[in-house]
């Protein structure tokens, strides 16, 4: 290596960690710091039916918040994640499955559980 260019490398390693300093990149705390915490759920649909909606409320209260699905979860075997609003640990959810049956879940302890199987019957 020409002497210049290692000067001139040795000048970039000096500059380089206080330039780093000067600008630090924010951290995943900083970035999350304005957003609650969120707590993902599973669901997997075992029945035969589509499940057209989906709504969690505190236990023992009417305030169910509809949980947005895109398309419909399909009956057979298959489950999607969804996000859980903000709140306690003890939840009622409210599935809808195509055809109007409504299945009332309450107790649903979203803090001990990550997901939910719906099974026909």
């Amino acid at each position: 290596m020409s002497p210049t260019r290692a000067i001139a490398f040795a000048a970039l390693l000096a500059i380089a960690p206080g330039s780093m300093l000067a600008a630090p990149a924010p951290s995943a705390a900083h970035a999350d710091a304005g957003r609650k915490s969120t707590r993902h759920f599973k669901l997997v649909n075992a029945t035969f039916d589509s499940v057209i909606a989906l709504a969690i409320a505190p236990h023992g209260s009417d305030a169910f918040h509809d949980v947005a699905l895109g398309d419909p979860l399909q009956g057979g075997l298959s489950s999607m994640t969804v996000d859980v609003p903000a709140g306690g640990c003890l939840r009622d959810l409210r599935v809808t499955f195509r055809g109007g049956r409504i299945l009332l879940l309450p107790y649903i302890d979203v803090c001990r559980s990550d997901g939910l199987r719906l099974t026909p019957g």
